[in-house]
């Protein structure tokens, strides 16, 4: 019983009045009697709980009839109809065959529904009207149709739209025997109504009903579509799709009011439209209409969330009419203006890849004047925003080689600042890729070497100089700009400074006697904060970073200005002094670098090693003719040559890519095909069809696949089978949420009352909504309920005790339930960030969790892909799968629904001995240490889980 009077429950009741136990039938009924009105409400509400969790209570019923049925206060009456929903209306069955009789009583509560269709408050009529809707029962309904249809020449607009919408509930449930008459009276109805809400009411009755009706309304009134409001276009669209799917001939006749409705002030209207256009036809009209449509909506919404759906439309579109979508892609990109970084995101994605020749000039402008903008300092989306838009620009001047000569120089303008490392990169492939812009390029980079503030910056900046110069002049313009920005030598800092001076900066404590106001002396001690050290904004960056002990950078140096100084000697008509005085520059610096690296004593050994291995090779090619010959040319253009493939493998993997998305089958050969022709009406007349299917499946968030196997892996047993009760729990997240549906079972011949399920949790959780009190009859079931709310990423417990009360003996009892251990999977998901976003996260980050390898997965490949699904993460560090090699170093991301960052590093190597095991280290880290623990525990789980699975 209880199970069924749920189905009709269409009210939300507070559970302030369980509090202490549910009243008796006896207490209820003598409430009922009470005057007070608030005394009645609380006594219906218990009856209602009551019944709710199967309790009979024959005896309320009369003592609402009487003491209830006739009052003018609106909660109670409100309540009274919530309580003719549930309660029982037919006499028990003696013979399962026969039909259930209805109760004498019932004749009364007609009578009382009867009188308030029928009172003069609009109202009160109105709320009855909308609470016929709900009843389901013929005999009871029946006595009232007279009434229903006076209700519809009513002078308020309250009352008319709810008799429409109660005159369709009738003729959808009884049709024929109770209102044969519907379709014509609401086809007269509507004629004459002027209200929006029951002209819709009344649409929507012919649109189910009798469609025919509808579609002759339409074509009569289809100059006035636009005033009758949102609701009724709404359905009109939804006509339009049905009808033309059945009857793709009826097309012609609904195309005029879709291109009305394209232009409504509504954006649901509008957006409905222009999807039903081109669902159902591909014509370059309808198709340019409805894209124009789309980026009116992209650009005059504020919602992100309209914008993101939007947006996935206009990707839709792009697939099979990019054509069209090149006539108004400089509408869509004025939604760059969003202050959304995912907004903007999605619209470059749906832009790039339809710039053509022909409107990349255009776009190009655009996206310069959007980098510009970014150096505002108010500006929220700046550094994540310009690293878009570059990248964006790059793969502009990939493609169309003549637009990168006039971007590229506003571009190295920003070598100083935030995304810098975006811009050298660009820079890099630019020189590589068109050899005419070289010269122009590198005379701009040498200009802004003076304003790189990065390390990595700079590196690269000094490859660039060093590798590309073609000419004498080139060489030595970079040579000497070099040279200038790391000045003279020794780089090793002054360690000769007087001891006194380093105390120079500590504080200081003076103590002097002071006269106070009253006259007597008292010793007042002053301290005295150091003065900030002045920032040497005179030496170049360069200096400071060798001085400061980057041996990586000092590396980088040296290199570049050997290679400077052997181009200069092989250049037709060279200068050998030129050159002598290069070479001897070279080795000078050479030498202040290695003298640095040798004094710094916080250098990583294997990096000071390097750095005098590459020192040594340097100077032999300066200084041994014999050794210029065999490893001249190798300096020059090997590197050269490996930068060229990488940025050839670079390319053939995105047109591999590319490949694979526009060959991917959209139907499998083993799919069932469908035939509309041949599907029976009753198919046809429904609201799902074949073309439906993919949007439903993508508004619920389904994939291929059943969800049934996954809901399976969230079930945990709470009881044992032996128990008097068995109790499962289906956990359901949602972000923020989680909502246990328990299954309860009363395996005992016995009534038990006064179940419900205590729970408690332990970590960041805390109880939203309390399960409630049931009563289980012998070998009953039912479904238990409870909300919590998650606030972050640590690991949580939920564990409680099932309470009940033997209804025959009154004994109690008390079972424990198993723990529910929340898996920190259901809140991460995996994200992406820059390299640069990455290290400077590593360096904030405090929270440190460093896990050892054990495992016997024997292949890299294998156990860094094994690691990343089980961690739910994302690989920032791209790696050639099938290359070999016996180590792999790789940077992991990934994002809680609650904000928080989690950063892995995997450092994996295969051992070089006879059972080649891997070994090495997994850190993670994070600004929480829940986050840093839950994953390490995960880790540590899951690495050897592998080969078992299998």
């Amino acid at each position: 019983m209880a199970s069924s009077n749920e189905l009709y429950c269409t009210f939300t009741l507070a559970s302030d009045v369980t509090a202490g136990g549910l009243p008796s039938q006896e207490d209820i009924c003598k409430d009922l009697e009470d005057h007070d009105t608030k005394i009645k409400i609380r006594a219906l509400k218990a009856a209602v709980l009551s019944m709710l969790s199967g309790e009979t209570l024959p005896r309320v019923l009369m003592q609402v009839i009487r003491f209830c049925i006739n009052t003018d206060d609106k909660q109670l009456k409100k309540l009274t109809m919530l309580y003719w929903e549930i309660v029982p209306k037919y006499q028990e069955k003696t013979n399962p065959n026969e039909k259930g009789k209805l109760l004498p009583e019932m004749i009364l509560v007609c009578n009382a529904l009867m009188n308030d269709l029928n009172h003069p408050n609009e109202y009160v009529r109105g709320s009855m009207l909308r609470f016929i809707t709900k009843i389901k029962d013929e005999e009871i309904v029946g006595p009232l149709v007279a009434s229903i249809k006076a209700c519809l020449e009513h002078r308020h607009s309250y009352v008319r739209k709810n008799a429409a919408l109660a005159v369709f509930h009738l003729h959808k449930l009884f049709g024929e025997d109770l209102m044969p008459d519907g379709p014509e009276l609401m086809q007269s109805f509507i004629m004459v109504e002027t209200d929006t809400g029951a002209r819709r009411n009344a649409f929507l009755m012919l649109f189910n009903q009798a469609e025919d009706a509808a579609i002759e309304f339409l074509a009569t009134n289809i100059e006035s579509v636009a005033k009758f409001g949102d609701g009724f276009a709404l359905l009109v669209l939804e006509l339009t799709r049905r009808v033309c799917r059945r009857d793709p001939q009826q097309k012609s006749r609904f195309v005029r009011v879709l291109f009305q409705m394209l232009s409504s002030t509504s954006s649901a209207v509008s957006y409905e439209a222009a999807w039903t256009l081109v669902s159902l036809s591909s014509a370059p009209t309808a198709v340019r209409a409805a894209a124009s449509t789309y980026a009116t909506l992209l650009n005059n919404n504020t919602d992100n969330n309209v914008k993101m759906i939007v947006l996935e439309r206009l990707e839709e579109l792009k697939k099979k009419h990019s054509k069209v979508l090149q006539e108004i892609l400089m509408d869509i990109l004025r939604a760059l203006s969003s202050p959304s970084p995912d907004i903007c995101k999605k619209v470059l994605d749906v832009c790039m890849d339809i710039v053509s020749a022909r409107n990349v000039a255009e776009v190009m402008t655009n996206l310069k004047r959007e980098v510009l903008k970014t150096q505002e300092s108010d500006m929220e989306k700046g550094t994540v925003y310009r690293a878009m838009l570059i990248e964006s620009i790059h793969q502009c001047a990939s493609r169309f080689p003549d637009v990168a000569d006039g971007v590229v120089h506003t571009l190295m303008d920003f070598l100083g600042g935030d995304g810098a490392l975006q811009v050298i990169l660009f820079v890099r492939a630019i020189v590589e890729q068109y050899p005419v812009l070289r010269r122009p390029i590198l005379t701009k980079l040498v200009e802004s070497l003076d304003s790189i503030t990065a390390p990595n910056v700079m590196s690269i900046a000094l490859w660039i100089l060093g590798q590309y110069p073609e000419c004498a002049d080139s060489v030595k313009e970079a040579f000497e700009a070099i040279t200038e920005q790391v000045g003279e030598e020794p780089y090793a800092s002054n360690e000769d400074k007087p001891v006194l001076a380093q105390n120079d900066g500590a504080p200081k404590f003076v103590t002097k006697n002071v006269v106070l106001s009253d006259g007597t002396y008292a010793t007042q001690t002053v301290y005295n904060e150091p003065k900030a050290a002045k920032v040497d904004t005179t030496t170049p960056f360069l200096r400071k970073a060798i001085i400061g002990g980057d041996i990586f950078l000092g590396t980088v140096l040296f290199s570049a200005l050997t290679k400077l100084s052997l181009r200069s000697g092989r250049m037709e008509g060279a200068n050998v002094t030129i050159t002598k005085g290069m070479s001897a520059k070279t080795l000078l610096v050479t030498c202040g670098v290695m003298k640095v690296a040798e004094n710094n004593s916080d250098a990583q050994k294997s990096s000071v090693t390097d750095c005098k291995e590459k020192a040594t090779m340097c100077c032999k090619v300066l200084l041994d003719a014999q050794a210029n010959a065999m490893l001249g040319d190798i300096l020059l253009n090997e590197g050269k040559a490996s930068f060229s493939n990488f940025l050839k493998a670079i390319k053939e993997k995105e047109q591999k890519e590319k490949h694979k998305v526009e060959e991917g089958p959209t139907t499998q050969a083993d799919d069932l095909i469908h035939f509309r022709q041949l599907r029976s009406n009753a198919a046809q007349g429904g609201d799902i069809d074949l073309d439906d299917g993919s949007d439903l499946l993508r508004a619920t968030g389904g994939g291929a696949g059943s969800d049934y196997s996954s809901e399976l892996s969230h079930v945990y047993q709470l009881s044992g089978f032996a128990d008097p009760v068995y109790a499962e729990a289906l956990v359901t997240v949602h972000d923020y949420d989680i909502v246990l549906d328990i299954l309860v079972i009363n395996r005992t011949n016995d009534t038990l009352s006064n179940l419900t399920v205590e729970i408690a949790t332990m970590g960041d959780m805390k109880i939203v909504e309390r399960p409630q009190t049931y009563t289980l009859g012998p070998q009953d079931q039912t479904t238990i309920r409870a909300s919590i709310k998650v606030s972050s990423t640590e690991t949580g417990h939920i564990f409680g005790t099932l309470v009940y009360e033997n209804a025959s003996n009154g004994e109690k009892g008390y079972i424990n339930l198993n723990d529910i251990h929340m898996d920190i999977m259901d809140y991460i998901r995996p994200a992406f960030c820059t390299d640069e976003v990455f290290r400077s996260m590593w360096a904030e980050f405090e929270w440190e969790n460093k896990v050892a390898i054990s495992t016997t997965i024997s292949a890299l490949v294998e156990f860094l892909d094994h690691i990343i699904s089980s961690t739910n993460m994302r690989c920032l560090t791209p790696f050639d799968r099938e290359a070999k090699s016996t180590f792999v170093a790789a940077n992991l991301y990934a994002r809680s629904v609650f904000g928080e960052d989690a950063l892995v590093n995997v450092s994996v190597e295969k051992k070089e001995d006879g059972d080649g095991k891997l070994a090495g280290y997994i850190r993670i880290r994070s600004k929480t240490q829940g986050i840093a623990l839950s994953l390490g525990d995960r880790i540590t789980s899951v690495q050897r889980a592998l080969p078992e699975s299998k």
